[in-house]
């Protein structure tokens, strides 16, 4: 006797012995009765034993298909139950989401995105790692988060870098990353609010700082500050570092230094004794949704993303009136 049981002829033999015969599984399956007959003859082959009893009045079990049956009704339950909880992991009533997102993402737009979710799926549980651009990705292409919020600064012309486009309402293809656009971010110089620059109703020139002592974020934010004040005719005199956009803006309301801030951190811990000012070549970064591109076969994640891009368009807004 064979252990190699099809599950599938197990189901079929259910039917059988649950409707009393080969035809009436036959029409509850939409099958020919030839066909149903073939694969119960093939399951008594496999078995070695016979499993039915044929008569005109329609089939009866052996004791071995009684026992078996019992089995055929345990595997059909099981059946019914992983469909069941698949049906839920879909409609989002089961189910974790991992996301990860940098700092002043993770202030503005996550909580509200995920507010709008937890209305739509309470039973969704969504957990939140805040990391830089580079870990998240790291942590998207492991598998270890579903999907992360990531920036990247733009070039100097201010144009997005060219990748090829999809057909997912803009995204971009990275390998086996999809980019969803959210927004751009806007870089803005931060004053002491005394500054002989603060208050001004048009944007500044960034040559007009020049001279400044300058506070400098992360180690990227420093290379992007090297690069957008090199494109202005200068090397900052850099005397602070750090990723604290609160201790930044103490250090300008003291009349320490100016920095460059992106407008989410604004919106995330406005400061106290400092002015804001639009710079005239419009440095900017790009927030993105990153996330494995077969992952928007799950309605989680996609409700995710839809949630957070949602946020983008009204938190954009906001981010117009910072400038």
């Amino acid at each position: 006797m064979t252990t190699d049981l099809d599950p599938r002829r197990l189901l079929i033999f259910r039917e059988v012995a649950r409707l009393g015969s080969l035809s009436a599984a036959a029409t509850a399956l939409g099958w020919t009765q030839p066909a149903v007959g073939q694969h119960m003859q093939r399951l008594e082959r496999d078995v070695g034993i016979p499993l039915m009893l044929r008569s005109v009045r329609g089939i009866t079990l052996t004791e071995a298909g009684t026992a078996l049956l019992a089995h055929a009704d345990a595997l059909s339950a099981r059946l019914t139950v992983a469909e069941a909880e698949l049906q839920a992991f879909a409609s989002m009533e089961l189910g974790t989401l991992s996301l990860a997102a940098f700092p002043s993402g993770a202030a503005t737009l996550v909580p509200p995105a995920l507010a709008k979710l937890q209305s739509r799926a309470p039973a969704l549980e969504v957990r939140l790692t805040e990391a830089e651009p580079p870990e998240a990705r790291a942590l998207v292409a492991a598998g270890d988060a579903d999907l992360a919020l990531v920036f990247e600064h733009a070039p100097r012309s201010g144009a997005p870098r060219p990748r090829p486009a999809t057909q997912q309402r803009g995204a971009v293809e990275e390998g086996d990353l999809l980019l969803l656009p959210l927004l751009e971010d806007p870089l803005l110089a931060v004053l002491p609010a005394g500054h002989r620059l603060a208050g001004r109703a048009r944007p500044i020139a960034l040559g007009d700082l020049a001279g400044e002592r300058w506070v400098a974020g992360c180690p990227r934010c420093e290379e992007n500050l090297l690069v957008t004040t090199e494109a202005a005719g200068f090397v900052p005199d850099v005397r602070h570092r750090t990723d604290d956009y609160v201790v930044a803006q103490r250090l300008v309301a003291e009349g320490l230094a100016v920095t460059l801030l992106p407008g989410l951190a604004l919106l995330a811990a406005p400061g106290k004794g400092v002015a804001v000012q639009a710079v005239r070549t419009s440095p900017k970064r790009q927030v993105f949704v990153l996330l494995r591109a077969e992952m928007m076969q799950s309605a989680a994640v996609v409700a995710t993303a839809e949630a957070l891009r949602t946020v983008a368009d009204r938190t954009a807004k906001r981010l117009v009136s910072l400038s």
